[in-house]
């Protein structure tokens, strides 16, 4: 079984709570189309980077710096391991800092993080900071956009990944920005996306904060409890969220509280 997350915007590569040399680090398994898209994006201007991404013009300058700074190979000393950069709502209850080796390691093989830059991530792949949403209209060679540039590349990573599971079942945790990069019909195994409501107002609906904070709690409890059986996902109940078989389907399983 593999569970898949969108990658964040907040980042921290200053956090020295954790002794980032002495934990494992691999090399993206993409890092040559991403130097692709950094050739692209070294030729924008500040202001080029502002309109693009929709950004303030301090964000835009930061961002520009990054690409032109962006340098290969990457090592623990110019770069960090991706689960351990994020740092946004999703990464809030994903807890880094408990995790033994035995959880990295776990995390390694069965979760990967999409990325509109570096495509798509094990938790441990080395990452440089940047800010490249996936629906940013990046006019390449491949295309007008990162999902044309990507094209069906993330996918066949997801498949040779699947094809070392056990299960042939991918847990779909992503946003749909991100998992629009994925081609879905040829995706070598079962999709399952889990869903997260609230009761509010009488009914159940998905509030975008606490969905967000949800996917990574989950994450979090696949990792923790070794979860390598899409049925035992059914038994997560943190934070008071429970399984509704009633509104659940075969392909989107829907947890409430």
């Amino acid at each position: 079984m593999l569970t898949i997350l969108s990658p964040s915007k907040t980042q921290d590569f200053a956090d020295e709570s954790l002794d980032t040399q002495q934990i494992q680090h691999t090399e993206p398994a993409l890092l040559k189309e991403s130097g692709l898209l950094v050739r692209e994006l070294r030729k924008k201007s500040v202001d080029d980077i502002q309109q693009l991404m929709s950004v303030s013009e301090k964000i835009a300058s930061l961002n520009h710096e990054r690409f032109q700074q962006f340098t290969t190979p990457f090592s623990p000393d110019n770069a960090r391991q991706a689960l351990l950069a994020f740092k946004g709502d999703v990464y809030t209850d994903i807890a880094i800092h408990d995790y033994s080796e035995e959880d990295f390691a776990f995390a390694q093989q069965h979760l990967r993080i999409l990325s509109g830059l570096y495509g798509m991530l094990k938790p441990l792949d080395l990452i440089q900071p940047y800010r490249l949403e996936m629906k940013t209209k990046l006019s390449n060679k491949r295309g007008k956009d990162l999902y044309q540039f990507w094209g069906d590349r993330i996918t066949q990573q997801l498949n040779t990944a699947l094809q070392q599971q056990d299960s042939k079942v991918l847990v779909n945790l992503a946003s749909n920005e991100y998992f629009k990069a994925l081609q879905p019909g040829k995706v070598a195994g079962e999709i399952i996306t889990p869903v997260f409501k609230e009761h509010k107002n009488g009914k159940y609906q998905i509030v975008a904060i606490f969905a967000k904070r949800a996917r990574g709690k989950m994450a979090n409890f696949i990792i923790r409890n070794r979860i390598d059986q899409p049925e035992q996902l059914k038994t997560f109940a943190e934070d008071r969220y429970e399984y509704s078989e009633n509104l659940s389907s075969d392909k989107e399983w829907v947890f409430v509280r």
